[in-house]
C-alpha cells in the first residue's frame, strides 16, 4: 500500500499491455467531474434511502438541522469538522480493508485530495469483490450504522447528518458499481490501471 498525495494518472504502457493480454477497457466517464454530474441522482436517491432508514428507527425533521419556514440556521464547531474529517478517512478505509492483501500489496494506491478521498487498487480483483469493495462504505455506514447506534441510544442529530452525507458522498462508488454490473460478466475480474479500469473473464 502506497500514501500519495494525487490520484495516479493512467499508464499508458500499461494500458497498451492490457489490450494485448485481452483486456477490455471499461465504458466509464473520462474525468472525475463527469463521473460526479452523472452520479447527482444517485447522491439523491441515497439520501432518501438514508433519511427513509432513520425516520424507521428514529425520528428526523427539518426542524432537527435548523431549517423551518420562516428561518435558517445552522451551527458548525471543531466537532462537526472532526466528525467529517473522521467520516472521510473511515469511508475510505472501508473500501480499502476490502482489498485482499492491501497491506502488503504495492498496487495500491491511498490519498486524500482538496476533492476528497481515493482508493485505487491495480491488483486484479474479482466482480463479486470489487462489488463489495464499492459497497461497503454505503452499506456499513448509512445502513447497519443507523441501526447500532439507534440501539445504543446515541443517534443524535451530528451522527445523522453524517450518516446522509456519506450516502451522499457514496454516489460516484454506485455509479461505478452499476458501470461494472453492467458491463462486466457475472465471472469477470477488473484491474485499475490509474483510475481506468479493465475487465475480462476468467475463462479466458
Amino acid at each position: 500500500m502506497k500514501l500519495l498525495s494525487k490520484m495516479p494518472k493512467s499508464n499508458p504502457n500499461l494500458h497498451s499491455d492490457l489490450i494485448h493480454n485481452g483486456w477490455i477497457p471499461l465504458k466509464e466517464p473520462k474525468s472525475s467531474i463527469i463521473a460526479f454530474l452523472l452520479s447527482l441522482p444517485l447522491m439523491i436517491i441515497g439520501a432518501i434511502i438514508s433519511i427513509g432508514i432513520i425516520d424507521i428507527i428514529s425520528t428526523i425533521s427539518l426542524s432537527e438541522f435548523g431549517l423551518t419556514f420562516d428561518s435558517f440556521s445552522i451551527t458548525i464547531d471543531i466537532g462537526i469538522i472532526l466528525m467529517l474529517a473522521t467520516l472521510l478517512i473511515l469511508h475510505e478505509l472501508l473500501h480499502l480493508v476490502f482489498i485482499p492483501n492491501f497491506f502488503t500489496s504495492a498496487k495500491t494506491y491511498v490519498g486524500i485530495t482538496p476533492l476528497g478521498g481515493f482508493v485505487i487498487t491495480e491488483e486484479e480483483i474479482t466482480k463479486a469483490r470489487y462489488i463489495l469493495i464499492s459497497i461497503a462504505p454505503f452499506l456499513i455506514i448509512s445502513i447497519i450504522l443507523p441501526f447500532v447506534l439507534s440501539m445504543l441510544g446515541i443517534l443524535t442529530t451530528s451522527w445523522k447528518v453524517l450518516i446522509i452525507l456519506n450516502a451522499m458522498a457514496s454516489s460516484v462508488d454506485i455509479f461505478n458499481l452499476f458501470l461494472i454490473m453492467k458491463q462486466a460478466p457475472k465471472d469477470a475480474i477488473l484491474k485499475s490501471n490509474g483510475p481506468s479500469t479493465y475487465w475480462r473473464s476468467m475463462k479466458a
